[in-house]
């Protein structure tokens, strides 16, 4: 990435002839590192940026902010993808909520969309602002399902946990999931869970994953983004059993049992693909769930056996028929 006053940009689509004609499409990440490693969350948004400029011909640019701004950091980037007129101008995450009202409201001609937020999340709701919202809790019922059944193959206490990040709503989403797909699985299984107030640093996350092993956790699922990554190298190294989040982990080892996907990837692209075709409005939110594949599970480890992978599969269709209502708060799950 090349530096600019405030935020750091690196274009990604090729640049026609006639550049007026060829429509742009900004992402606003929240952090310059883009990684499947340093943070996953990221990874799948960027990476539904880089598919949509190649396979719909666009001219893509993604900017984070300058890790030495100061003041709302997101502003800048927002401000300045707007003020080159992008036709689309993305924003990543609820971090960038406050800047994406302040900078929206200014640039009426402009459409923006808050990816993994939901419209009202936006402050006096732009009418140029359009939200997405990820039924992560879906997912993550089949992968707490698939964790107590794992936990419950070994000797007692069967304990499953959770380390998550900030207790925001689509955090909570993916920790109500897990825990209420835990249950369903054994009723009598303990869940523990931890916030660490971090979505960046593994080492809060990998102190709250050793408290958890060492009070009896077989499984630990990462609701934490590159913070998480932390408490998955403590379960591996510890021999317990991880839950991936955001894209597929199961790179890091077969210790991985799945991995709950927000497939931003594909949000991402929807959105271009909508712009693309002219039927991109705004004001409302899309919706991603099981049904339309927004979210769902990735690659199973060797150590899931066949037959409980088939239960899956009538409990997905359940909860897409609306016959399983899941949670999506703690509260609820209980």
């Amino acid at each position: 990435m090349v530096a600019a006053a405030a935020f750091l940009a690196v274009a990604i689509g090729a640049v026609s002839a006639d550049d007026s004609s060829q429509v742009r499409l900004g992402l606003v990440l929240e952090q310059p590192l883009v990684g499947r490693a340093s943070d996953p969350f990221q990874y799948g948004a960027y990476q539904g940026l880089v598919r949509a400029a190649r396979d719909l011909h666009l001219r893509a640019k993604a900017v984070a902010p300058n890790p030495s701004s100061t003041g709302d950091q997101y502003v800048p980037p927002l401000s300045y993808l707007a003020r080159q007129r992008y036709d689309l101008v993305i924003a990543v995450g609820t971090l960038e909520v406050d800047g994406l009202a302040r900078v929206a409201p200014q640039f009426p001609g402009v459409k923006f969309a808050l990816l993994d937020g939901a419209h009202g999340a936006v402050k006096n709701s732009p009418a140029n602002v359009e939200g997405t919202v990820f039924h992560t809790e879906q997912a993550a019922y089949l992968a707490g399902f698939v964790a107590a059944r794992m936990a419950d193959r070994g000797p007692p206490p069967h304990v499953i946990s959770s380390v998550a990040g900030v207790p925001i709503p689509t955090v909570t989403a993916y920790v109500a999931g897990f825990q209420a797909g835990a249950k369903r699985a054994d009723p009598k299984i303990k869940l523990l869970n931890a916030y660490t107030y971090n979505f960046l640093d593994p080492a809060p996350c990998e102190h709250a994953a050793l408290d958890q092993i060492a009070h009896g956790s077989r499984v630990v699922f990462d609701v934490a983004g590159a913070c998480g990554i932390g408490a998955l190298k403590v379960a591996k190294r510890k021999g317990v059993f991880g839950v991936g989040v955001d894209i597929d982990q199961s790179y890091l080892g077969k210790f991985i049992l799945t991995s709950v996907l927000k497939n931003l990837d594909s949000a991402v692209y929807d959105l271009a693909t909508r712009l693309v075709d002219g039927r991109l409005r705004t004001g409302g939110n899309l919706s991603y769930d099981l049904r339309n594949h927004g979210v769902r599970l990735g690659k199973f480890s060797p150590e899931v056996p066949l037959a409980l992978r088939r239960e899956l599969t009538p409990l997905a269709a359940k909860i897409e028929q609306g016959k399983i209502v899941v949670p999506a708060t703690l509260s609820d799950s209980r």
